[in-house]
């Protein structure tokens, strides 16, 4: 109806409605935008505990990929641990009143599948060339084409899902326990959701992970190794 705005939404420019999920997203990168300018300009010579924790997470983000592309580690740590970090950060939102977390939200997670399906060919293309990329999708029988087309599409629609169902259905579960047990319950509720958040966050983030890696060793090694 004109006039008035749907429930979701917050407010609007012109013809286009801003909802809570789109202003807590932008909330969200603006905080991690500040943390990593203040990481960036933060280091003295003698370095807080603070300073330490960011240096460990770092570390234990960049030792995780090395796990699984070791030969290209260093080239996909900015955008799987960018995605990790704003994923735990997006989950753990929910936990804070009056607050949803973005990935609540079916866009939101489409949005980030997306981004995986783009990255695992930009990957692909720019350690092998287009070429030779796209080769492997009809060898060694080009009757695998469609195959190879519908898994990519099906793996990427499971990916945006798989999030935002664990993501909704949690929060939609401590709502009704709160409803149902009254605000004693919620500390346990709070536990519950912080390690589900963040497990959540680590799942999304391995699979993306593991697609890039499958899209980069699809030709083997031999050119991961001349870019080492």
């Amino acid at each position: 109806m004109d006039g008035q705005l749907p429930a979701v939404a917050l407010f609007r420019l012109g013809h286009l409605f801003v909802s809570d999920t789109v202003v807590t997203t932008w909330g969200l990168m603006l905080f991690l935008f500040l943390l990593c300018r203040g990481h960036n300009r933060g280091f003295h010579t003698e370095r807080t505990a603070w300073e330490i924790t960011r240096e460990g997470l770092v570390l234990a983000i960049q030792e995780a990929i090395d796990a699984v592309l070791p030969e290209a580690g260093k080239r996909v740590l900015p955008f799987v641990g960018t995605l990790w970090i704003y994923l735990a950060a997006a989950n753990l939102t929910g936990i804070l009143p009056g607050l949803h977390s973005p990935t609540a939200d079916l866009s939101t997670t489409t949005g980030l599948a997306l981004l995986v399906f783009l990255s695992v060919h930009w990957y692909g293309i720019q350690i092998h060339g287009l070429r030779r990329y796209l080769r492997h999708y009809v060898e060694p029988n080009p009757i695998l084409l469609p195959f190879q087309i519908v898994s990519e599409l099906s793996r990427t629609v499971a990916l945006a899902v798989r999030l935002f169902g664990n993501m909704f259905s949690l929060e939609m579960a401590a709502l009704l326990v709160i409803i149902v047990a009254g605000f004693l319950a919620p500390i346990p509720i709070l536990f519950l959701h912080i390690i589900e958040a963040l497990v959540q966050a680590y799942i999304f983030g391995m699979l993306a992970l593991v697609y890039i890696a499958g899209g980069i060793q699809s030709l083997g090694t031999k050119a991961l190794a001349k870019e080492g």
